[in-house]
């Protein structure tokens, strides 16, 4: 859909978060006497007339009856496609898009590589744009990643690294490169079932002439073997880690020991950015020293420095237990207390449970709403191990602060989304930060958002 169809036509923005408030700058930038209205959260009502004094705001969610009095109403990616009021006015031909959405409708030579995943997608879509940018390749680094795309209507780019989530890749219009770095279970409150949610990811694979998948996933190469265009990373013959070492088929690129991001599995991150360059036609290899000079991302196993002669680790973005896995799994040979636990989406620990089981130099603090619930099956599985209970992340950090022995590790990494306790995973990173003494505000920022 292009923004300039909307002329004439009844629209309604539906969220006032940061894409809601790219969504509006744009149509009014495309179309300024446009009437818009706009639904909200009531506490932000009074800010949204102060951004744009003509919208006509409501505090409320908008029912089927509300909805299906538009033409087109824009949604934030947030609120599920799925909702029965959405489907409700869908059938009563209200259409639906989003920024990401209109921003392909208006870009459609745009050459655009679109990274998703349960997990790594945002680092490898940063890597992407860091390797790029040291070829002296015009790139704009956008989307889920936490710059809205909509924010960069107007510019140009040689390469577009742009990061979609399960809710944004059925809006991506046809695109040169898709990249899909691993899959697992997770929104299962917004996508419905396993299997939707599976389904919404694999939609990339439609928009994309070429699909990069992880080639040691079994169902995802299973699911993606009709791709007529499907290649892979992290298999012998492509980038893949072996030995210690990024190779390129039998070709050593690159220690992992050099990497600035740690654990294997953001080695096999480096792997898809690879990839994924080379796949734009650029040279990967040359490309591959700039890996050396990454800055990783925050609350992605971000090392907050050490205090109280404990080492502190956020990885507060980890929101599955396979994530909380592989950050143990980067930390071999250490002392760790690892504090999992929070919003509960229903999710099956049974892998975590039994691989923790068998470990050595570890204790678990299992808080917040599943805390309870991944506590008691660990007493089943492992009555042995060191395990402590909590409501919450401020008597988690502290119990984790008088078990964990002088020199290990205290690591933050849920497996579990933040809503519990806090506004997202950001702020519960943030927060914990400043439990283990350090600045909060000075560990966000994602460097290079924007075109560069």
């Amino acid at each position: 859909m292009r923004i300039a169809e909307l002329s004439g036509q009844r629209v309604a923005v539906w969220g006032f978060g940061r894409e809601g408030r790219a969504a509006i700058g744009a149509l009014r930038r495309r179309l300024p006497g446009q009437p818009l209205a706009l639904y909200c959260h009531a506490a932000e009502v009074d800010a949204a007339r102060a951004f744009d004094p003509a919208l006509t705001v409501h505090g409320s969610e908008p029912n089927a009856v509300t909805l299906a009095a538009y033409d087109v109403v824009v949604k934030s990616p947030g609120i599920s496609a799925y909702k029965p009021a959405i489907l409700t006015a869908q059938a009563q031909g209200t259409r639906f898009t989003s920024g990401t959405a209109l921003w392909f409708g208006e870009h459609p030579q745009a050459r655009v590589a679109a990274v998703t995943g349960t997990k790594g997608k945002s680092t490898t879509t940063a890597l992407l744009a860091h390797l790029a940018r040291a070829l002296g390749v015009r790139t704009a680094l956008a989307g889920n990643i936490g710059m809205p795309l909509l924010e960069l209507l107007d510019g140009e780019a040689a390469l577009w690294a742009v990061e979609l989530s399960s809710f944004q890749t059925g809006e991506a219009g046809p695109l040169e490169l898709g990249v899909i770095t691993s899959l697992y279970e997770e929104h299962l409150d917004w996508h419905g079932s396993r299997e939707r949610y599976v389904a919404d990811k694999l939609r990339l694979a439609d928009a994309a002439r070429t699909l990069l998948v992880n080639g040691l996933q079994p169902e995802l190469l299973e699911l993606t073997a009709g791709h007529p265009a499907r290649r892979i990373f992290g298999g012998p013959d492509g980038w893949h880690v072996r030995d210690g070492f990024i190779r390129r088929g039998e070709a050593e690129v690159m220690a992992v020991t050099a990497l600035s991001a740690p654990g294997a599995h953001n080695a096999l991150n480096a792997c898809a950015a690879l990839a994924a360059l080379e796949l734009m036609g650029h040279d990967a290899a040359a490309a591959a020293p700039a890996l050396a000079s990454f800055r990783p991302l925050p609350h992605r196993l971000q090392p907050l420095g050490e205090r109280d002669g404990l080492h502190w680790i956020n990885d507060s973005i980890s929101t599955t237990p396979q994530a909380t896995l592989a950050a143990l799994d980067s930390l071999p040979g250490r002392e760790v207390t690892v504090i999992v636990g929070g919003h509960d989406r229903g999710l099956d620990w049974s892998d975590f449970v039994r691989a923790v089981a068998v470990r050595s130099s570890l204790r678990v603090v299992a808080q917040g709403a599943n805390g309870p619930r991944i506590a008691m099956a660990l007493r089943k599985a492992a009555p042995e191990l060191p395990l402590g209970e909590t409501d919450g992340l401020d008597e988690a950090v502290a119990m984790a602060r008088t078990v964990t022995p002088e020199g290990g590790v205290v690591l933050l990494s849920p497996g579990a989304p933040s809503f519990d306790q806090f506004r997202d995973y950001a702020d519960r990173g943030r927060h914990f930060a400043e439990l283990a003494g350090f600045d909060g505000g000075a560990i966000a920022g994602i460097d290079g958002l924007g075109i560069a």
